[in-house]
């Protein structure tokens, strides 16, 4: 049961950006009966949204609460409290109040029945229209103008008629970090928000890609580069130890890249891998090729007498070992180490790949780093913009894929737009007791 929320007269209040945090924000605002006007520096919204959705739009995951909020990592703290009031079955619910209704898939992930973003942003789009909230695109935020002294904030926009000045005392910003910055998200508001006092930790990729550091070359083999970039490792486990005593360890798949790896099993270990080459200049995991073998049997497997069988087909027929699993031996293992059946068995499940460096945070699917928890209260207005509420990809936290980044998006809009409705309905009421 979400709470309930203070109605109050018609305020005007602004949000910029019209992603799911933004779209969330304009959405308690005016079912309270604020007029709510959204700007985005895109031609429509919700664009980096309905890329997610392209594939099939992992909305939630169904995990007991216990366990889902475990995927914030260092920011639990932080996040816990939007998931309190709008978690994974709170998405739901809300989803199927637009006539979308939702399924658990296999691996416990939640998608629509449609499995597409476009039928779900429609529909909140009616809903938004019919509570009077107004859209204006192509509407990119420039910063702050100028004001006189006690007199509501005045924010610069750059619009097809040109630049345009307008004052709102009360704002949601949901602007995104800086992945994919062609959908709009480029990061641009770090200086203006900092010249204004606020604490900002620098915006990193997550999710993200990463580069391997090869056997003396500085990525893949030209070799392996060719023949294997964009095949899938699958049914495969990782294992991670950093320098600092974190794990990981998980069961799944990934993509070998042009110059690396990229894919779920990357993205869910991609913030211990980052810090990992931050501090040490590189990272590197163990990747077990046949999980469901023992290192025992494995052992036994290699051991056994190939005859005039060449290694790759000896390896393919006692243990399955083929295509991009059996190049990737070949790859990163030495002559010696190859025909060493006891280094070639233990390779085998526990293979180590060195990453030097993560791929370019345009290319991540989100980002890490923004504005800083401290920079405000409970609610998640800034300190030193009283009526300035932020939301989304923008604060200082990040989530594994999965449901659990998407989510958070969706509850820290949610959250903001509560703040920002609670701070309006005490400010009208000090001004009208005044």
């Amino acid at each position: 049961m979400l709470p309930e929320l203070p109605r109050i007269k018609s305020s005007n209040v602004i949000v910029i950006g019209a992603g799911p945090a933004g779209l969330m924000a304009a959405e308690v605002l005016s079912k309270a009966g604020a007029t709510v006007q959204v700007f985005d520096a895109m031609p429509s919204v919700g664009r980096k949204f309905l890329l997610a959705g392209k594939g099939g739009l992992n909305l939630t995951h169904s995990e007991p609460a216990v366990i889902f909020n475990t995927h914030y990592g260092t920011r639990l703290a932080q996040v816990a409290p939007w998931l309190q009031t709008f978690g994974a079955a709170e998405l739901r619910a809300w989803a199927l109040g637009l006539g979308i209704e939702t399924f658990i898939g296999t691996s416990g992930r939640v998608f629509p029945i449609e499995m597409k973003a476009t039928p779900l942003l429609r529909a909140w789009l009616q809903r938004l229209r019919s509570l009077g909230v107004q859209f204006h695109m192509r509407n990119r935020w420039l910063g702050f103008a100028s004001q006189p002294a006690g007199t509501a904030l005045r924010w610069r926009f750059e619009t097809p008629q040109g630049e345009q000045v307008i004052s709102a005392s009360v704002a949601v910003l949901a602007l995104g970090g800086a992945s994919w910055p062609r959908l709009g998200s480029d990061g641009a508001w770090q200086p203006w928000l900092a010249a204004q006092g606020v604490a900002l930790a620098p915006l990193m990729p997550a999710n993200c890609g990463f580069d391997v550091q090869g056997v003396g070359h500085p990525h893949w083999s030209a070799y392996f580069s060719e023949r294997f970039a964009g095949q899938p490792l699958k049914s495969v486990a990782v294992h991670l130890v950093d320098s600092q005593g974190h794990s990981f360890e998980r069961k799944g798949e990934f993509i070998a890249t042009a110059t690396g790896v990229e894919g779920s099993l990357i993205y869910a270990m991609s913030a211990l891998l980052r810090d990992e080459i931050a501090a040490r200049g590189n990272a590197c995991f163990h990747l077990d090729l046949l999980p469901h073998k023992t290192p025992a049997q494995v052992l036994a497997d290699v051991k056994h007498p190939r005859g005039s069988r060449s290694l790759g087909n000896h390896l393919k027929s006692r243990l399955g070992l083929s295509g991009i699993k059996l190049a990737l031996l070949h790859e990163l293992l030495t002559k010696d180490q190859l025909h060493s059946a006891t280094q070639l068995a233990a390779a085998i499940k526990r293979l180590p790949i060195t990453l030097g460096a993560p791929r370019p945070i345009a290319e991540a699917i989100s980002s890490a780093g923004g504005v800083m928890q401290e920079a405000m209260n409970e609610s998640l207005m800034l300190h030193h913009l009283p009526g300035v509420f932020c939301a989304g990809e923008m604060l200082d936290w990040e989530a594994p894929t999965g449901g659990y980044l998407l989510t958070a998006c969706f509850a820290s809009g949610r959250k903001a737009g509560e703040g920002a409705l609670q701070w309006l309905a005490e400010n009208t009421a000090a001004n009208r007791d005044n």
